[in-house]
């Protein structure tokens, strides 16, 4: 069955300007190139309802100009009076997070600065720095409540600007393994999709001109998000309906980073982007288990994204994707915090004896990501007091249970393995054990590519590739299945057997991409520590979420190599971890239950801080019982079984086809043109918006300095070769620049446990301010006398250590033989006669700085070029536009009819 050319719609608002008038809001919103815009009515007369009006009418530059013009001088309190104006601008904005009403009016939250973190094929995702909230209603109607600035404090209390991210064009709520799929749909599923959409919108010019076989046509597709992992669906929730989609734009929660691992000058992006859930959100010892309907708290979806940057197009490009996931273990279980003491006791708080919550958490996996479910449970099984044992006991009983109904092999996998004991033996490697449970998951599970295997793999097959899972088909690979790992907090442990597993992935991610010969990776290559400093940044951040403070373990004290200093360290994150626990967890998680909307104010009602405890908040079966009970042993949802391995998201099916937005462009259409929305060619480039994404580079951050024997990331190096720097204080910025202009004489850092320190420092901070300046530099004393910095410490470095050719060296008599022929050539070339010259000049220096040219082509050249010639056929385009304007028109053609078709269908429709 033919694929249909296909593409991801790009929402047309990606810039918006609130202006306000007494009596309302107006919000218009253009696209970037700032030809198309939208306006969006908002009353401000009412003082507790919304009403939003979107006339769906696309306006172009002028529309909207004399549009704002007319208001201006409607709204003006005197007519012809040009001192007050009738319309003010606000504020500018990127997007709307969302609407939220408390106990007054409504607020409106806009984003008022983003910075771009990533790029997928040319989809930006961009993470929110600034945002704005604007109260509606005017003062003349407002109603005033005593507690509206508490609710407003603590709604505030959410931190946007911290780890939230959102895109224009990329679906971030989804995996790339969907997003792709969906636009490798059949054609005739996509034409009956195209036939409904116009139904409910008729277009007379639909059709014409835009045959998809051979033609010009693009299907544009918008597919429905993943709410488990939108935060902001509940602010959306009043005007989801009543708005274009373009004004609605979906954040999630939770890490982006994106670093570049250079081959031999070819660039592959190395992303890694986590998903946390919305659902049964909040901290630490606050939310523990899962809810009644399948939630875990602590829930993350970690996917790492390959692909080569040389090639941009989703269609033409080599992607890859290895998707796991994280969550606390899937029981009704708790600690009580209220003992104050750093590990309190584990209790179940209700019997499951038939798994009911793990039954629908694993439906819920099974759904998205298919079959096997592999569970790794880290938790300790020996303990003298029984404590993290009692959740192993229940899990696998309700695994067991679960497994008894469905086929073997779709059964899910339970892998035990008490790492904290690993950890403290003398004689056993935690990470080769890992890496021995990340061989056995990757291969049982596969991972995604959009390429077919490469010709050199099979001529040359490798044992290990032959083996892998997952589902092959004729464009690729598919993952079926996923890991699902956990410990106690599913923080430290957790994120370590992460890093394995994802190492493990990542090079048969690479040898499908034919970057490597054999897919395995070992530690201590420059591509390996540049992902496991991401994979630590994503800890880091994850932990500060749920936990308060970032990683106390990482892999560098599993591989029993982190320095002495560390353990200080490790104690300090303990104490930040339990304070934060201990006095600043409820009042986050009250921010969290107002932002999501679990708790809604209202009259009459208890106040949110009145509130012994928001158990009845998350668990919605305490306050009425359900209509429907789900079956004790066909405990999955309809259908579900009958793809398996396949993730039922993913099937062409009905009902998934009832979550996708197909609309039918021409194929330089805006609306679907990636080109234009990367490159912006419309748009004049500065260099801060263009170099704005600083990212991490093997080469110069992890390269050592004396490579000019081999240059290759899958090198492994000695411990005290890196590139890595040791930046000390980040925020003093002389003592940085003057790192920067040292950088080509510092000599290279003198052991491993410096650039693990430094690693470890930085994985925390935020890194806009030096983004710019290399890290590849080693800290030099500089000691301040008056207004003059000297540098006390400047080693050289030979020739020899930092190219691996000695330059002082006399050259062979075969190179000097080369390079005179060089010259004679040279010479013959760029013969010039000189008798020629017409200019005489007294002056010594006119005979050397001589600046015209030598070139063949004497009047086409940098200094003086020749009129070009006109052809036949710009010829006759200047003569048609004289008789044009002598009144003398010509028949129009085809592509003069499809570019008036554009213009009607723009102007008017």
């Amino acid at each position: 069955m033919p694929v249909a050319a296909a593409a991801p719609l790009i929402s047309s608002v990606q810039k918006l300007v609130l202006y306000e008038t007494r009596a309302r809001y107006f919000l218009v919103g253009s696209n970037p190139a700032e030809t198309k815009y939208r306006v969006l009515k908002i009353d401000r007369t009412e003082p507790k309802d919304l009403v939003v009006i979107d006339d769906k009418h696309v306006y172009t530059q002028q529309e909207v100009r004399e549009l704002l013009g007319r208001l201006d001088l409607g709204n003006r309190t005197k007519m012809g009076q040009k001192g007050s104006s009738g319309l003010s601008r606000a504020v500018s904005a990127f997007g709307i997070v969302g609407f939220v009403r408390f106990l007054e009016g409504y607020y409106i939250v806009l984003i008022t600065k983003r910075r771009k973190m990533a790029d997928i094929g040319g989809h930006a995702i961009y993470k929110i720095e600034d945002t704005n909230m604007i109260y509606i209603p005017n003062d003349s109607v407002r109603v005033s409540h005593p507690d509206e600035a508490r609710y407003l404090r603590i709604f505030q209390n959410v931190d946007l600007s911290s780890n939230f991210y959102f895109s224009y064009s990329y679906d971030l709520s989804h995996s790339l393994q969907y997003n792709l799929t969906v636009l490798r749909m059949p054609l005739e599923t996509l034409k009956t999709e195209t036939t409904q959409t116009r139904q409910e919108s008729f277009d007379i010019f639909e059709d014409e001109g835009l045959s998809t076989q051979g033609g010009n046509g693009v299907f544009g597709i918008c597919s429905k998000p993943y709410e488990k992992y939108v935060w902001n669906a509940k602010l959306l929730e009043a005007v989801r309906t009543a708005v274009h989609r373009d004004w609605l734009l979906y954040i999630i929660h939770g890490f982006c980073g994106q670093s570049k691992l250079l081959i031999y000058g070819r660039p592959i992006y190395v992303t890694l982007i986590a998903r946390r859930s919305s659902k049964f959100a909040g901290t630490r010892f606050l939310k523990r288990g899962a809810n009644c309907e399948g939630d875990v708290a602590n829930e993350v979806e970690t996917e790492q994204i390959l692909y080569d940057a040389s090639v941009m197009s989703f269609s033409a490009g080599s992607y890859s994707s290895y998707v796991q996931v994280r969550g606390s273990v899937p029981l009704y279980w708790s600690q009580d915090i209220s003992t104050m003491m750093p590990k309190p006791p584990i209790t179940l708080d209700q019997a499951d004896p038939y798994a009911h919550v793990a039954a629908l958490h694993f439906d819920q996996m099974l759904q998205r990501f298919g079959s096997p479910i592999i569970i790794l449970n880290l938790v300790k099984e020996r303990e003298k007091r029984k404590h993290e044992r009692i959740l192993s006991e229940e899990l696998v009983a309700a695994v067991t249970y679960l497994n008894q109904f469905l086929a073997p092999e779709h059964a899910i996998i339970y892998i035990p393995w008490d790492m904290a004991k690993y950890t403290k033996s003398k004689l056993c490697n935690v990470l080769d054990r890992l890496n021995v449970i990340a061989e056995s998951v990757v291969k049982k599970t596969g991972f995604f590519v959009n390429r077919p295997d490469s010709y050199c793999s099979i001529l040359r097959p490798d044992e290990k590739w032959n083996e892998l899972g997952g589902c092959v088909v004729s464009t690729g690979r598919l993952q079926t299945g996923v890991l699902r790992t956990n410990c106690v907090d599913c923080l430290d442990r957790t994120n370590t057997a992460q890093f394995m597993v994802g190492k493990c992935a990542l090079a048969y991610q690479l040898y499908s991409l034919g970057l490597i010969d054999k897919p395995n990776l070992q530690f201590d290559t420059d591509a390996v520590r540049l992902f496991e400093e991401l994979y630590e940044d994503h800890g880091d951040t994850l932990s500060l979420q749920y936990g308060g403070s970032q990683l106390v373990h990482r892999v560098k004290t599993y591989r029993k190599i982190a320095p002495w200093t560390q353990h200080s360290k490790d104690i300090m994150q303990t104490l930040s971890r339990y304070y934060s626990n201990a006095f600043s967890d409820a009042d986050r998680q009250d921010s969290i239950n107002l932002f999501l909307g679990v708790f809604k104010p209202a009259e009459g009602k208890p106040h949110l801080w009145e509130l012994p405890t928001d158990f009845y908040l998350h668990h919605k079966n305490t306050l009425g019982l359900s209509q429907t009970r789900q079956s004790y042993t066909y405990w999955w949802t309809t259908g579900v079984l009958k793809h398996l391995p396949l993730p039922f998201d993913e099937v062409a099916c009905a009902e998934n086809r009832r979550k996708l937005t197909v609309k039918k462009f021409h194929k330089y259409e805006e609306e679907i043109d990636i080109h234009n929305e990367f490159f912006r060619p419309f748009e004049l480039s500065s260099f801060d918006e263009t170099f704005c994404l600083a990212m991490t580079n093997s080469t110069r951050d992890f390269m050592p300095k004396n490579v000019g024997i081999d240059p290759s990331p899958f090198t492994v190096r000695k411990p005290d070769e890196t590139g890595k720097s040791v930046l000390g204080n980040k925020n003093n910025r002389e003592e940085t620049v003057l790192q920067r202009k040292t950088a080509a004489s510092a000599p290279p850092p003198p052991s491993e446990e410096a650039v693990s320190s430094s690693s470890e420092d930085d994985s925390g901070t935020d890194k806009e301010d030096e983004g710019a300046v290399s890290q590849r530099s080693t800290p030099v004393k500089v000691t301040d006398t008056g207004d003059n910095t000297k540098i006390t410490e400047n080693v050289v470095q030979s020739t020899k250590d930092v190219y691996g050719v000695n330059l002082s060296d006399i050259p062979s008599e075969d190179d000097l033989a080369i390079y005179a022929r060089f010259v004679q050539l040279g010479q013959s070339q760029h013969k010039q006669d000189k008798g020629s010259q017409q200019f005489c000049s007294k002056h010594p220096l006119d005979k050397v700085i001589n600046l015209i040219p030598i070139s063949s082509f004497s009047q086409d050249n940098i200094y003086e070029v020749q009129p070009p010639r006109a052809d036949r056929k710009s010829i006759e385009i200047f003569h048609a536009h004289i008789q044009a304007g002598r009144g003398n028109m010509q028949p129009l053609g085809k592509d003069d009819f499809l570019m008036y078709r554009e213009y009607i269908r723009n102007r008017y429709m």
